[in-house]
């Protein structure tokens, strides 16, 4: 039986791979996939397994089209990434531990509210590591809006982490539940009901005065000097250009172009970060709708296995079997350890393994060797189902023209040719598993690290297993065909 945190975890994979796959919303999707790696959280810290759920329901999606300055309060009031980067213990220096006064609550239950909202009163061991923590207001800053090159010093990485100081989880490791267990009753609801949410903590708040990159924050502010960060650090050109530099690296190419990014960062500044004002400068300009972005792109594997499933019209039901095969090709979701994320520029993804593994899962995929995955290949020959054969050059254009919309190069066009024979036999039945074989290395693997096709490339010198697919799937020309286009760097890229 699965555990609860996995089960989470399994349940966050799947639904983030069914709405990628199946929203008739896909820019929010996309949205949603950049702001979450942006904005990362590695799943595999403590209590993120299961704070991560809100994560994507409540402070991604709800702002991935909206104010820049809305996602980012929602963000910095996550208990995912408070949790992430320890802000959820930072406190003052001068926070005091609260004195017990007579009469007060005592026993089990009082001791678990007691520890539920002061940090300094946790577990005895952990006492030594109280105090301010830098590592939010760093990757506020570094990662979430100026960007390392954006005039900060360390100085302003002290002042923001003592303005969100407070800034912390009610019970971030389930003590709430800990006590409806213990005790029966209202204070115990109370626990259970608030576990795990976001609250400020003002006994354990740095109340003095701050200065942020020349701003003056008054001292008694509260929970208001941290939403004066977020405001000013929206308002600060160097994160117009950071966001803009990101959008426009991620749609139009691995080398944003200049002019672009100024004209994007100009309207962020003009309106207030509104990101969808933002994306229509991205989508209308001359540089995104240019023949030099056609295809720059090179799809990441979450990217790539959901547009292969769409590309085919295959059904899923985006269970572990597919989250594996992501991860395999290098992107498990919400795998990134670091704060930084995903990179966003194709030398990070394209590498002899990443596209043998690449590979691999287009021939998984069309031969329905992914449990939970079907894909029905016959739809492209329905209309000619009663032929035996078909010629190669006129079964080529068909998968071509519905998988790719009939745009391939010449070199492409010609090595597809090399691997089918001049009559095509259709298959009678669905391809079935005889005995697992070895296939040539990808043929397309050296033209995807140079670039450009290399007709034949890989031949039969060198011998890579391929996806345990048997030598009838193989054989089938139509999984053949599809596994190879899908594979091509046509494909890899957007």
């Amino acid at each position: 039986m699965l555990s609860i945190a996995r089960r989470c975890a399994t349940t966050l994979w799947r639904t983030s791979i069914l709405r990628a796959v199946y929203s008739e919303r896909q820019l929010q999707e996309v949205m949603v996939d950049f702001w979450t790696n942006h904005f990362n959280v590695f799943a595999g810290k403590g209590a993120d397994r299961w704070l991560l759920t809100s994560y994507d329901r409540d402070t991604i999606r709800p702002h991935t089209l909206g104010k820049f300055y809305d996602l980012l309060l929602a963000d910095a009031e996550s208990p995912a990434m408070l949790f992430y980067l320890d802000n959820f213990q930072s406190v003052s220096a001068d926070a005091q531990p609260p004195q017990q006064r007579p009469g007060a609550a005592r026993g089990p239950l009082a001791q678990l509210m007691r520890m539920s909202n002061n940090p300094q009163q946790q577990q005895p061991q952990q006492r030594q590591r109280r105090g301010i923590n830098e590592n939010y207001a760093r990757e506020l800053m570094e990662l979430h809006t100026l960007g390392v090159d954006g005039g900060y010093t360390q100085k302003d990485v002290q002042e923001v982490a003592r303005c969100f100081t407070g800034w912390t989880i009610f019970a971030p490791r389930g003590a709430g539940a800990a006590a409806q267990a213990i005790l029966n009753g209202p204070r115990a609801d109370m626990l259970r009901d608030n576990a795990g949410k976001f609250f400020f903590n003002a006994r354990v708040h740095d109340n003095g005065e701050k200065v942020v990159l020349g701003h003056k924050i008054p001292a008694g502010g509260g929970m208001g000097d941290g939403l004066a960060v977020l405001k000013i650090l929206v308002q600060q050109p160097a994160t117009a250009k950071f966001i803009a530099t990101k959008l426009v690296r991620h749609f139009v190419s691995d080398d944003p172009p200049p002019a672009l990014v100024d004209r994007v960062a100009q309207t962020f500044l003009k309106t207030d970060g509104d990101i969808r004002e933002v994306l229509k400068v991205i989508f209308f300009s001359p540089e995104f709708n240019s023949a030099a972005a056609y295809r720059v792109k090179v799809k990441r594997p979450f990217e790539l296995a959901v547009s292969a499933v769409r590309t085919l019209g295959a059904d899923t039901n985006g269970g572990p079997q597919m989250h594996q095969w992501i991860a395999r090709m290098g992107q498990p979701l919400y795998g990134f350890q670091t704060p930084n994320g995903y990179s966003d520029v194709a030398e990070n993804w394209v590498n002899t393994g990443a596209l043998l593994e690449r590979m691999n899962f287009a021939l998984a995929l069309v031969s329905n060797r992914i449990p939970g995955t079907r894909v029905d290949l016959s739809r492209f020959v329905t209309d000619i189902s009663g032929s035996k054969s078909i010629d190669k050059e006129k079964l080529l254009d068909r998968f071509v023209t519905s998988i790719m919309g009939g745009e391939i190069s010449a070199q492409t066009r010609a090595t597809l040719l090399k691997q089918l024979d001049d009559q095509v036999v259709l298959p009678s039945t669905s391809p079935t598993q005889v005995a697992s074989f070895k296939a040539p290395v990808n043929p397309f693997e050296t033209a995807f690290q140079r670039g450009a096709l290399n007709p034949g490339g890989g031949g039969g010198q060198q011998q890579q297993q391929l996806a345990s697919v048997s030598a009838a799937e193989i054989n089938n020309a139509l999984v053949k065909l599809a596994g190879l286009i899908l594979g091509s760097p046509e494909f890899q890229r957007q």
